[in-house]
């Protein structure tokens, strides 16, 4: 069975394949989204902490977060949804990025006041002051905890950057339903439970998808926002021997733990901790989610088949993080059971993402997107649609990448530097931190 019409066929439905869909649907597009799960955002998204900081490593990391933030406290203007529906919600609760040798202050600052972001410097007394009961120790570098180092004591003490205007949004998986729903409005069609099987070309040219159905669809336009899933999509489509950066699924867990006395009073700040290897934020209930920053001293669970990762946390990394956290805040209790849930990440060998044309005309990839990037999905479906726009009336994304210039914070983004052929930076910061 073939249907025909769409001029845009989206595959993925979480939070950037939605937003992506969005903004396609706004420029005019009819527009199909294809998910193998159920329901939009059920994938990577619905495990994802949803932070929205601005600290990343390049001026277009930090302009984009920076852009992006504006769009999710502005949410319900963004959406244009009309009646009244749930809709998800961003906290302000401020990030304190604690100070670290593999990140150094000065340089991130210096990207913030290029971008605009405002923040403040933290000194050590300021730090404890500002979040009570932390330990400000500086234990670098993160270290096994079944290490006897992990427990040396500290080698002086930590200060940090507070941003203010971070926080996270309390529901990323109804985010992503929020976009849907939005460009269903705009008469974008979803299907759910079906997975792409083959990608149709002409020469050198996309003509559509096949479903497990049997459904072809055809289409001068296929995005790729198929999570820890788009590297196969890429086989199928036969691209990417001109990619210079690599992408492959990696399995994280994030756990939950009651917040200690400072914390569940409200929600504190966003904590960044690079020293020690973790992160946590305020979670619905008096808890903290919990998660790891991919130190080097923790192997990476790369995996081949995203389908066959175990949903469920792990004793050994519930233990690995808690254990961490609690050194950063003695307050925090270890339980004895698990709680937590792992996602599948499309991680680029870089840890940014690619947002980018192909050698296959029509075939666009929103990928890599490694865990970090669902702070940045209102704004990506924007990169993309522009992309596309662009890149189908003849521009030459590859020789002369588009500029996008963002509506509230008068930035510009070089598109280039999300390029499927960029290098590999030596200072990238090789963690999800991006």
């Amino acid at each position: 069975m073939t249907t025909g019409g769409p001029d845009a066929v989206v595959v993925g439905a979480g939070v950037i394949g939605a937003a992506v869909a969005l903004e396609l649907a706004r420029t005019g597009r009819q527009v199909v989204v294809v998910d193998k799960a159920g329901a939009a955002g059920h994938g990577s998204t619905s495990a994802s902490s949803a932070i929205v900081r601005f600290n990343y490593s390049t001026f277009d990391g930090v302009a984009t977060a920076w852009e992006a933030q504006h769009l999710w406290t502005s949410w319900c203007e963004h959406l244009r949804l009309t009646g009244r529906r749930p809709l998800a919600a961003f906290h302000r609760t401020g990030a304190v990025l604690l100070d670290c040798p593999a990140v150094a202050s000065s340089e991130v600052a210096a990207l913030f006041d290029r971008a605009g972001v405002p923040y403040e410097r933290w000194d050590p007394p300021t730090l404890r002051g500002r979040v009570p009961g932390i330990d400000t120790g500086r234990y670098w570098p993160p270290k096994p905890v079944d290490d006897d180092a992990f427990f040396d004591g500290p080698a002086g003490e930590l200060g940090a950057l507070f941003t203010p205007d971070a926080g996270f949004v309390d529901d990323p998986q109804l985010a992503a339903q929020n976009l849907a729903d939005a460009a269903g409005e705009l008469g974008a069609h979803f299907l759910f439970h079906r997975g792409v099987v083959a990608v149709d070309r002409d020469g050198d040219r996309v003509t559509g998808i096949r479903l497990s159905d049997g459904t072809r669809i055809a289409a001068p336009v296929v995005v790729n926002a198929a999570g820890p899933w788009s590297g196969g999509l890429n086989r199928l489509a036969g691209v990417g021997g001109d990619f210079s950066i690599g992408v492959r699924p990696l399995r994280e867990e994030v756990h939950q733990v009651a917040a200690p006395g400072g914390h569940a009073g409200g929600p504190g700040p966003v904590i960044a901790d690079l020293d020690l290897g973790t992160y946590l934020r305020a979670a619905p209930g008096g808890r903290l989610l919990v998660g790891g920053t991919q130190p080097s001293c923790d192997p990476a669970e790369w995996i081949d088949d995203p389908d066959e990762a175990d949903p469920r946390p792990t004793t050994h990394r519930f233990r690995t993080q808690m254990i961490r956290a609690a050194r950063r805040f003695p307050a925090i209790g270890v339980p004895n059971r698990p709680l937590g849930v792992a996602g599948v990440y499309d991680v680029a060998d870089d840890w940014t993402p690619i947002y980018d044309r192909t050698a296959l005309d029509g075939y666009y990839v929103a990928m890599g997107t490694s865990g970090n990037q669902f702070k940045n999905a209102p704004l990506v479906g924007r990169f993309l649609a522009t992309l596309i726009d662009l890149v189908e009336a003849g521009h030459d994304h590859d020789g002369d990448p588009v500029r996008y210039r963002c509506e509230h914070t008068g930035n510009v983004v070089d598109l280039g530097s999300f390029s499927r052929r960029r290098p590999v930076r030596a200072d990238s910061a090789r963690t999800v931190m991006g």
